[in-house]
């Protein structure tokens, strides 16, 4: 298995109008959304094997979802489902095509409600690579089971990465997040970050001095995602930046998801990851991972609108002959 996600998997409603308050927008498109669940869909669309664990509500919702995770062949034996309380449900605003302002019913939603006993122990060990996010993280029982499930992945010896994916509104306050992402960031290889992440967690010091002090904590990577200026990594053997490729971008949401899946895929490649951390590497592995994100900013929807691997690779090639 090249990709194992966990974490929340629920529904984004995503506005019909942009530039107007949630309050205002008169009608929504409901989509299948959550960072891990994106992840682990982007990596199969690229053609590699992944799979999913994290629960949904034992409800309307929660079948349309799992059905989304099989019809996108994604592994579906680490899916559970609640009966005692509904899917997650997210309703979002859109103050202009690149942001977005979230509203979460989940109080609890079903991710949240986990337990360390539901985890698939077979599947996490045949993981290369597992990733995992911070909102399994707000809120028992799925924080313990994300935990558990960390230990098991490290001593099979995968690649362990965790995206911050900071969101305001499920934290009691910003220092509560930044607590509980820098205890588990020394538990991890790769902490992905965007860049309201890298200044929470690393200081108001340069780029490359946050992401050191990050990697300092335990990390052998550090990648950070910079929206339409590109993307940055850190290794210990160098670092590289890659520019982003320009697009009419139709929806911003996801587009760091798809990066991510296309990262960890062509970094785990190889079965022995570290082997891909050399400088020239690294930059052919951003820039296949840029051209991912993309491509998913051309299409409204998030798991709708990540690319395929011969997407991406026309993409790269048509940006080729007109660079040349």
């Amino acid at each position: 298995m090249n990709l194992v996600c966990l974490g929340e998997y629920l529904v984004d409603f995503f506005p019909e109008q942009v530039g107007v308050p949630l309050v205002e927008v008169s009608a929504f498109h409901p989509k299948p959304g959550g960072a891990p669940a994106n992840v682990a869909v982007a990596a199969s669309r690229l053609g590699y094997k992944s799979a999913f664990i994290g629960k949904v509500g034992q409800d309307a919702f929660g079948d349309f979802l799992a059905d989304v995770l099989v019809r996108e062949k994604v592994e579906t034996r680490g899916l559970r489902f609640d009966p005692t309380v509904r899917t997650t449900l997210v309703f979002l605003s859109k103050p202009d095509a690149n942001s977005y302002e979230c509203l979460f019913y989940r109080n609890p939603g079903a991710d949240t409600n986990l337990l360390p006993e539901e985890l698939d122990e077979g599947l996490l060990r045949e993981a290369r690579a597992f990733q995992f996010g911070s909102l399994s993280l707000t809120d028992e029982p799925s924080r313990s089971a994300t935990r558990a499930a960390i230990e098991i992945v490290r001593t099979a010896g995968a690649l362990v990465c965790y995206d911050v994916n900071y969101r305001p509104t499920l934290w009691k306050n910003a220092d509560e997040a930044r607590q509980m992402a820098l205890e588990l960031i020394p538990l991890v290889d790769m902490v992905k970050v965007n860049e309201t992440e890298l200044a929470l967690l690393g200081g108001n010091d340069s780029m490359e001095n946050a992401a050191r002090k990050l990697r300092g904590l335990g990390p052998e990577i550090c990648v950070a995602t910079l929206g339409e200026r590109g993307s940055y990594i850190q290794t210990a053997l160098g670092d590289a930046f890659v520019p982003a490729f320009a697009v009419q971008a139709v929806d911003a949401a996801g587009c760091g998801d798809a990066f991510l899946a296309a990262l960890l895929c062509k970094i785990t490649d190889s079965p022995n990851w570290h082997a891909e951390l050399t400088r020239d590497r690294l930059q052919n592995h951003l820039r296949f991972a840029n051209a991912a994100g993309a491509l998913t900013a051309t299409t409204q929807g998030t798991i709708p609108a990540l690319p395929t691997a011969a997407q991406v690779d026309e993409f790269l090639r048509s940006f080729h002959e007109r660079e040349n």
